[in-house]
């Protein structure tokens, strides 16, 4: 485990180092203009002379090769430095952000994998009966349907029309404080929406993976010795039906961390998806560089995360093949 963990690490560090600079060269190609994003209104009057200082403040004057290593030795010391749009650390702007992203994501990761798994299961017991065929459907129709417009979707139903549940936020309109009870209250529309989001492909891996099971020889001795039906179906089918879910679990990290960009917005959950979009708008290079890091080794941890779940549940495979 430990030589496989060490050998993506170390292949990380030049994938991070390509998407960094990567972020810088786009960034420099947008038409947006980070100084004229910086002054705001005021670089509406400013003079040349004062907008070519704020330019070399900002540190937008220099080649972007230069940025782009300036930033890189700064943040391999710690240092991530400062975000031009929000004025203040980038470090600051990702921490008072991050646990929110992450609360969210990974209740609808939750959400996700356990009503999957659940809803696959039952499927692949009878394939093709009533509650496959109405899962399924459903499915295939929430892979078609865009995260923001279920966002939206939910507001209408359960926070406008039957008035059960906020509409967005953290926290009431009327209270100054940030409570647990809020917080979970506030959390359920968003989670679930990302969450049901996610949720068809991981039906339909299990569901195939299940039902293919059923029908290995392994399972049917175990019908044959006699075991009961619920053993089987969770001792013996599951386990081998899980394999390919498993796989899943590090490709979905992107479209999960997109989707929980745009539920964000949809619910004005506090998390960094307000800063992604205003660092893109205003070119802001270090909170660009710094968020796209911060994404990229989510991607990399959860196809580890993958491999290693799958070495667990089938030791055939293991650590270092």
């Amino acid at each position: 485990m430990g030589r496989m963990a060490g050998r993506r690490a170390l292949l990380a560090v030049p994938v991070l180092a390509a998407v960094t600079f990567g972020v810088f060269a786009v960034a420099a190609a947008s038409p947006f203009d980070p100084v004229k994003a910086y002054a705001g209104t005021a670089g509406l009057t400013a003079s040349q002379e004062n907008l070519d200082q704020l330019r070399v403040n900002l540190g937008v004057d220099q080649p972007l090769v230069t940025r782009w290593w300036n930033w890189l030795t700064s943040a391999l010391s710690g240092d991530l430095g400062d975000s031009s749009v929000m004025r203040q650390p980038v470090a600051d702007v990702i921490g008072e952000r991050l646990g929110w992203s992450v609360l969210l994501a990974a209740s609808a990761f939750a959400v996700a994998v356990v009503l999957g798994t659940g809803l696959g299961v039952l499927a692949a017991r009878r394939p093709g009966g009533l509650l496959d065929r109405c899962v399924s459907s459903a499915a295939y129709t929430l892979e078609a349907a865009p995260a923001f417009w279920l966002g939206l979707l939910a507001i209408w139903f359960f926070a406008l029309k039957l008035d059960v549940l906020p509409a967005g936020g953290l926290t009431d309109a009327a209270s100054d404080t940030v409570t647990p009870g809020q917080v979970a209250t506030h959390l359920v529309l968003p989670a679930a929406v990302l969450g049901i989001s996610q949720l068809p492909w991981f039906f339909l891996y299990v569901r195939q993976g299940v039902a293919d099971a059923l029908d290995e020889d392994p399972v049917r001795g175990a019908r044959a010795r006699g075991l009961r039906e619920r053993t089987v179906l969770l001792g013996h089918a599951l386990r081998s039906g899980m394999l390919p879910m498993l796989t899943l679990i590090g490709s979905r990290v992107p479209e999960l961390i997109t989707g929980a960009l745009l539920v964000e917005t949809v619910f004005s959950w506090p998390g960094i998806a307000a800063a992604t979009v205003q660092a893109a708008t205003s070119v802001d290079f270090p909170l660009l560089a710094a968020l796209t890091v911060l994404a990229t080794v989510a991607v990399v941890l959860g196809n580890l995360l993958s491999d290693l779940l799958y070495a667990i549940a089938d030791p055939r495979v293991g650590f270092d093949g």
